[in-house]
């Protein structure tokens, strides 16, 4: 039997949990690293300019399509245009796919977390130990399925007794913890060039790598193309305000980001200084930072509160990322809440314990020259979020046109002020910026270009 369709109580509820699925490890992990890899300050102004039209774009077009339809992606497209409906396959793979790496990465934050709170952080300032750690065989596939059954839990509470009520929670605690963070580091003798580094933009620097970093980087910073907008918007009442909702998300979103940045950038441009920045990449929070905070004055405690609000972050990610698959699963083939739950958790274990393994006892195993949770990111990310964006502006941009999510954005009388812009972008920027993405990005993971 088909379940009544939840839906979030209000404007504030949907945005808190919109940008709980937006603010996870893309902001706190991957935006920091790539600011520092790309050139700081320059990176940070293309971000900004992508955000505010790409990103914007691509956002409100999947929030739009689930409201308008009340379907999750899966079904979303398909009634908005048959010949699309395997958009909505490729809408349900990309975050059951995701969700399993993404459960073991937060695996390893839990486990720094649990370290830095003891007390005992400085055993992670060890050279080796980050490395040591993954290669276990037990201990990260212990967290693993912690952290997983931790995001199993909020889903089955539904989406206004779990989701909402736990972004209603979680993300006030993590904004007061960033702005905690960054009043500290901002205050360290010689943090003043770091920040400098971070906001200052220097045109040399800019190159069309930059520009495809950091348009990557919306994907993971929006969760843009991976089902969760459309699954989230289908549970937004009518009468909300989409515009209105859709800027709060951006600049929580941004926001969020640009203070991760804050955090890290300038505490690691004081104790290692430019070339530890530039060499940090994704290791910058996991060997990188503890090494930091082992020299900070109070590291051990900031250490702490950090790792805490990497912690938080993931998991209001990981929840919106499972309840994407869920909402499919009860829209398409009428299972129950727990029932879809239950078998999405069961396929997340089977690919996330090669996914942990892949970094230790089955190294030797590779997937076109890839470790497993490599290989899922790859796939993932820059071959099928770019193909699922892609089929969704042509889509709206050619076949339905956009005036169909314009009508759905203007319905209660809103004026929409950067129509020309959406336009713009969802017919002829997006499409090409989304063909870069994808070739970029594929020929950097093969070492053809340098990402």
């Amino acid at each position: 039997m088909k379940e009544k369709r939840s839906h979030f109580t209000g404007s504030i509820g949907f945005v808190l949990a919109a940008a709980g699925s937006a603010v996870g490890l893309g902001n706190l992990w991957r935006f920091p690293y790539l600011a520092a890899q790309h050139g700081g300050g320059i990176f940070i102004f293309i971000y900004i300019i992508m955000a505010l039209t790409f990103g914007f774009a691509l956002l409100m077009t999947e929030i739009a399509i689930g409201r308008k339809t009340k379907q999750s992606a899966i079904t979303a497209y398909g009634k908005l245009n048959k010949k699309f409906a395997p958009l909505g396959y490729l809408g349900l793979l990309i975050p059951a796919m995701i969700l399993p790496y993404y459960c073991v990465i937060g695996g390893w934050v839990m486990k720094y977390t649990i370290l830095f709170v003891s007390g005992k952080g400085v055993r992670a300032a060890g050279e080796d130990y980050f490395t040591g750690y993954i290669s276990q065989e037990w201990t990260p596939l212990l967290f693993f399925l912690l952290f997983l059954f931790l995001t199993l839990l909020v889903i089955l509470g539904g989406v206004q007794k779990g989701i909402e009520r736990m972004s209603k929670i979680l993300m006030p605690v993590l904004f007061v913890i960033t702005i905690i963070i960054c009043c500290y580091v901002v205050t360290l003798d010689g943090a003043v060039e770091g920040v400098k580094y971070y906001l200052l933009p220097d045109i040399k620097k800019c190159s069309l790598v930059t520009i495809c970093a950091a348009l990557g980087q919306l994907f993971f910073s929006m969760s843009i193309a991976m089902g969760i907008m459309v699954s989230y918007g289908s549970y937004v009442k009518r009468e909300i305000n989409l515009t209105k909702a859709v800027n709060q998300i951006e600049i929580f979103d941004t926001l969020i980001a640009l203070m991760a940045g804050l955090m890290i950038i300038p505490a690691v441009y004081v104790f290692s200084g430019e070339e530890g920045l530039k060499s940090g990449g994704p290791g910058l929070m996991f060997m990188t930072l503890p090494r930091v905070f082992e020299q900070m004055p109070a590291g051990q405690i900031i250490g702490a509160l950090f790792f805490v609000l990497v912690l938080l972050a993931a998991v209001t990610s990981s929840i919106s990322i499972l309840e994407a698959s869920v909402s499919m699963f009860m829209d398409k083939w009428h299972f129950s809440r727990k029932r879809a739950a239950v078998i999405l958790v069961v396929f997340s274990i089977l690919l996330g314990v090669p996914s942990s393994l892949g970094n230790g006892a089955w190294s030797h195993i590779t997937v076109l020259g890839m470790d497993f949770l490599t290989f899922f990111d790859f796939f993932t990310n820059s071959i099928l979020m770019p193909l699922l964006a892609l089929g969704t502006c042509i889509l709206i941009g050619w076949v339905t046109k956009t005036e169909v999510i314009e009508e759905e954005i203007t319905r209660n009388g809103e004026t929409f002020f950067r129509r020309g812009l959406y336009r713009l972008m969802i017919k002829y920027l997006c499409p090409v910026l989304l063909v870069v993405i994808l070739v970029c990005y594929t020929l950097a993971q093969f070492g053809v270009i340098n990402m």
